[in-house]
């Protein structure tokens, strides 16, 4: 069995949004052509409560993109992004949801933030999404969309540590920095993880 997660293709992360990937929405007729040739789409959205620590506003004195310690972690201190229930959170109006089996919320604790599908940040949390794979009988697992460096890496990591066969679609995402994300595909690499294009998926 094989998935494809949907990695936060929130308003919020595309141009015009609190928090813009650039390019963000250009990977979205991309992620829809993909679906149908999965046996099992989910998507994962953020969903952080208004006080969540990891928004700059909830910091006296401090900027965006600051980085402080919270709770013995590093924390990147971010615009407020992805609020429960305001526009900003939900998936892109372009996005094709018909296929989406399950969305898992992530980022909820005020106190941690969450840039995994499957775990907080401090891996204190799961969210249940390895467990949901496993009880669909996944082995392997193909991880694209929101952004590149952050999320999208940060699930295909544990997707690897979970056992999963990991695929990061790279055409299929985009990162806040491009440094950032050529650095993440060699950590993912060299943890047994693969870096694909999406042709490999299409024309398969």
């Amino acid at each position: 069995m094989k998935a494809l997660l949907l990695i936060d293709v929130q308003n919020d992360f595309v141009p015009g949004g609190a928090l813009a990937v650039p390019e963000g929405d250009q990977i979205i007729p991309l992620l829809n052509q993909l679906q149908p040739s999965f046996d099992l789409v989910v998507a994962t959205q953020d969903w952080h409560p208004q006080a969540h620590k990891s928004f700059a506003s909830n910091h006296e004195g401090q900027q965006v993109f600051n980085k402080i310690e919270l709770h013995g972690l590093e924390q990147v201190l971010w615009p407020n992004h992805c609020v429960q229930g305001t526009s900003g959170a939900e998936l892109h109006p372009a996005l094709d949801t018909s296929r989406v089996e399950a969305i898992f919320r992530k980022g909820t604790n005020p106190e941690i933030d969450s840039y995994s599908g499957f775990y907080d940040n401090g891996h204190q949390k799961s969210t249940g999404l390895i467990d949901y794979l496993r009880g669909k009988g996944v082995t392997q697992v193909y991880v694209a969309g929101l952004a590149g460096d952050y999320c999208v890496y940060f699930s295909a990591k544990d997707a690897v540590q979970a056992g999963f066969d990991t695929f990061l679609i790279e055409d299929a995402s985009r990162p806040i920095s491009p440094e950032g994300f050529e650095q993440a595909k060699q950590d993912l690499h060299h943890l047994g993880g693969h870096v694909v294009q999406s042709n490999a998926v299409l024309g398969a």
